[in-house]
């Protein structure tokens, strides 16, 4: 993957990137790029500043106020506990005064914590979406008010925002389907049907996510889609469309399912009728119980992504971009809305197996006490949890 800088002047006001000239896999946008699911707990805001020097190589966003708002407490526990700790550390390491609020799954509190924030004087305002249409009313807001808007995990469409971290989400799919299609209740078959259970329409990354793993399992020889329905990254919703799915197709082998959160429901509902590892779930964001799911054989696997990959670059990023330096992308998406190029840093998933499960729990993504609690100990133990 090439990469390449791109100038942005600040004076004052914020001032466009200039477009990236690198080009990858996750190049792209809407349906053709890359564009995720999943803290910051409870209603209040966390502010975190340093005195310090700044992050290393000699990036120090002097004390200056950004603004960070993750979308809800729900939809993953990345936005409850991983992300919002390892957003508030790189800001602490890059000396920058960050207010980081979470939106409870309301675009009215994300609009109004926004417009808190550019009152209290952030240069920079970074969001998680909750629909497109919100956020992008927020990111104009912003620009007006010469406040730099940034997307992170998820492509504001129509939004105009300045830079885009996130994951590589094509390939985040891509990696769902060729990993479901080695799960072993599976693998060698002739004959496969299986469903879909995708996130939210409102999120794009749900849209890139599919795109990954449909443009994998429609080519897949003996593989056959019998159904395809939105969860709304909503456990409940996710337990009833796959119940009403399997109802009507009684011999389902596989469910493509676009998260940990909805694949713990889909494991629910095979537990009631005995079919828990024998029929292969997929799930995404390594979560405590989707890694669980993992161990005890009911989950084929998750995909981790973890925060730092994206919390670092995006807070090393912000502390250039108030300073009026210049950030240096991996790739450019195309916002199917405006049809422009943005400024893109994009991380590389991992597929968690059984193999490797032990990955996110040792790096401190998923914290050991979550995961291996009573039964689960001695499986931590056997799969080699430190």
């Amino acid at each position: 993957m090439r990469k390449s800088s791109v100038v942005i002047g600040a004076v004052g006001v914020v001032a466009a990137f200039g477009l990236a000239a690198c080009s990858s896999s996750g190049s792209g946008g809407g349906n053709t790029s890359p564009a995720t699911s999943g803290g910051g707990g409870n209603t209040s805001s966390s502010t975190t500043s340093s005195s310090s020097s700044g992050g290393s190589g000699g990036i120090n966003g002097q004390g200056k106020k950004v603004g960070i708002i993750l979308p809800d407490t729900t939809s993953s526990p990345r936005w409850i506990t991983a992300d919002p700790t390892a957003l508030a550390a790189d800001c602490k390491q890059y000396n920058l005064s960050c207010d980081i609020q979470n939106a409870d799954g309301s675009a009215a509190k994300m609009k109004s914590i926004a417009q808190q924030m550019e009152s209290n004087g952030v240069k920079a305002l970074m969001i998680v979406d909750l629909d497109s249409a919100s956020g992008a009313a927020i990111e104009k807001q912003a620009k007006a008010a010469g406040v730099i808007p940034i997307d992170y995990d998820r492509l504001t469409l129509g939004g105009g925002a300045d830079l885009y971290i996130s994951y590589n989400n094509v390939v985040v799919g891509q990696d769902q389907g060729k990993a479901l299609t080695q799960c072993p209740q599976v693998k060698g078959s002739k004959s496969v049907q299986y469903v879909d259970i995708d996130g939210a329409p409102t999120d794009n990354n749900a849209t890139l996510f599919a795109q990954g793993y449909n443009s994998v399992l429609s080519k897949t020889s003996g593989w056959t889609k019998v159904a395809d329905q939105t969860g709304q990254w909503d456990a409940p919703t996710a337990g009833r469309v796959f119940n009403a799915m399997l109802a009507k197709n009684p011999n389902i082998k596989a469910v493509m399912v676009a998260n940990d959160t909805m694949a713990g429901a889909v494991i629910t509902d095979l537990k009631r009728q005995g079919l828990n590892g024998k029929v292969a779930v997929s799930g995404q964001d390594a979560s405590a119980a989707g890694l669980q799911q993992i161990m005890a054989g009911n989950q084929c696997f998750s995909i981790y992504k973890p925060s730092q990959g994206e919390a670092l670059p995006a807070v090393k990023a912000m502390a250039q971009l108030v300073n009026g330096q210049t950030p240096t992308t991996n790739g450019t998406v195309t916002d199917p809305t405006t049809h422009k190029k943005i400024p893109a840093i994009l991380g590389t998933p991992t597929v968690i197996t059984k193999a490797n499960v032990a990955l996110p729990i040792n790096q401190k993504y998923t914290p050991k006490n979550t995961v291996c609690t009573k039964q689960f100990a001695k499986l931590c133990t056997k799969y080699g949890v430190k």
